[in-house]
């Protein structure tokens, strides 16, 4: 049998810990920490690299702590990559985990960041999908796409989705059967809602259709559809556009990006991959001429863009093919998904003129390269990181670009 003995010494962007065998390679291993020694079994040695699991815990790291999931030992849930990890020890991570990622990717002289911990290390997450498979509902285990556990409770979820989906559950695996996936969700405002995914022209959602006790709505949601509501409150649009995990992480992001973008008196700001327009809406109170940018139809209609002041401008369309029709801006604010900013979109920020780009990205790798596209200096970048996803390998991250050097 192929094993070996090995120290981690680092987590990887993924949350894998990074050790050495004795040939050299690299091997990344879940579920372990940093400082930890570990006996590996499986290992599949690549080209450059090796994957293995932990086949016993020789010496166990300070780093260390016990998971409060059921189901991140029962299941090897997939869902949260750290929770043997002390919320310490993950911040500490994260900080290295962007920080190499600007050196290595990026190619910039800077030092790990700062990093801003989370207000609560669980019950933040406003929003969990599940998967459906023969009236089984839940999450994947880990490196298992193909299966499904059923969901008791997740711990990182907000409580009024625990309490919501207990119910919702209590409905028994043929209710549950309809659905491909099941979205639940509470909004800003305290509503909380779930949303049935199907591809069935016949759905028939007659087990949904008297209310839940617990007030919330549900919705049934065809590919390529509009959501109907099926039961339960349901003024308003349905809620599918898209928002951050966290509401309050984002809040707290959005007003840090917007404080950083300096003096915006009079200024014409570009607010790019705007979402439902909280980031234009914050820019217009300081000030600015806000042109902002979606692609996400949802989003761009939705109740939240509707009302924001006359000094928002919105344009549902691309970024990378919008951008360079706006009108010259001081700041550009941009905040793309975890895949980052089309090429064509960086050339027309980098061609902007913009005394200062604000980046809130939520992948170090993508963040990274897209500073070298915009020809980002050191000398002239702040960067700070925020631990808004406790329990997982997840960090968003603010990057400052300042034309000249910042203070």
């Amino acid at each position: 049998m192929d094993s070996e003995t090995v120290r981690i010494e680092r987590l990887a962007a993924g949350g894998e810990g990074v050790g050495r065998l004795a040939d050299g390679r690299v091997v990344f291993v879940p579920r372990t920490a940093q400082g930890d020694l570990v006996a590996l079994r499986g290992i599949v040695r690549k080209a450059r690299f090796a994957r293995a699991d932990v086949a016993e815990l020789v010496e166990r790291s300070p780093d260390r702590a016990e998971p409060r999931c059921v189901h991140f030992v029962r299941d090897r849930c997939g869902g949260c990559a750290l929770q043997h990890v002390a919320p310490d020890a993950q911040v500490r991570a994260k900080a290295a985990i962007v920080g190499d990622a600007l050196r290595r990717i990026g190619k910039l002289d800077v030092p790990d960041p700062p990093v801003e911990p989370a207000a609560s290390p669980w019950g933040w997450r406003s929003r969990i999908v599940l998967t459906q498979r023969g009236g089984v509902a839940g999450f994947h285990p880990e490196g298992e796409p193909g299966r499904v556990f059923m969901l008791e409770r997740c711990e990182i979820a907000a409580p009024p989705l625990s309490v919501l989906w207990s119910e919702m559950r209590g409905r028994g695996p043929d209710a549950l059967s309809r659905t491909e996936r099941i979205t639940l969700r509470v909004e800003r405002d305290g509503g909380t809602h779930a949303i049935l995914h199907h591809d069935h022209p016949g759905f028939d959602g007659a087990p949904w259709r008297a209310p839940l006790a617990c007030g919330a709505s549900v919705w049934e949601q065809r590919a390529g559809a509009a959501a109907r509501l099926l039961s339960g409150p349901g003024s308003g649009a349905a809620p599918t556009a898209f928002e951050q995990v966290d509401a309050a992480a984002g809040e707290r992001i959005r007003r840090f990006a917007v404080e950083r973008a300096g003096d915006l008196s009079g200024a014409v700001a570009w607010d790019l991959y705007a979402g439902t327009g909280a980031t234009s809406a914050l820019l217009a109170a300081r000030g600015a001429r806000v042109e902002a940018v979606e692609a996400d139809e949802a989003a761009a209609d939705s109740a939240a863009v509707r009302s924001l002041p006359g000094t928002v401008r919105f344009t549902c369309g691309r970024a990378e093919d919008v951008a360079a029709s706006l009108p010259r801006p001081r700041v550009v604010v941009t905040n793309p998904s975890r895949s980052g900013m089309d090429e064509r979109a960086c050339e027309a920020v980098a061609a902007s003129g913009a005394e200062r780009i604000v980046y809130v990205s939520c992948d170090p790798a993508t963040l990274a390269r897209d500073l070298r596209r915009l020809g980002a200096d050191a000398s002239r970048l702040e960067v700070r990181a925020f631990d808004a996803f406790p329990q997982t390998a997840h960090v968003e991250t603010v990057a400052v670009l300042a034309r000249t050097v910042l203070a």
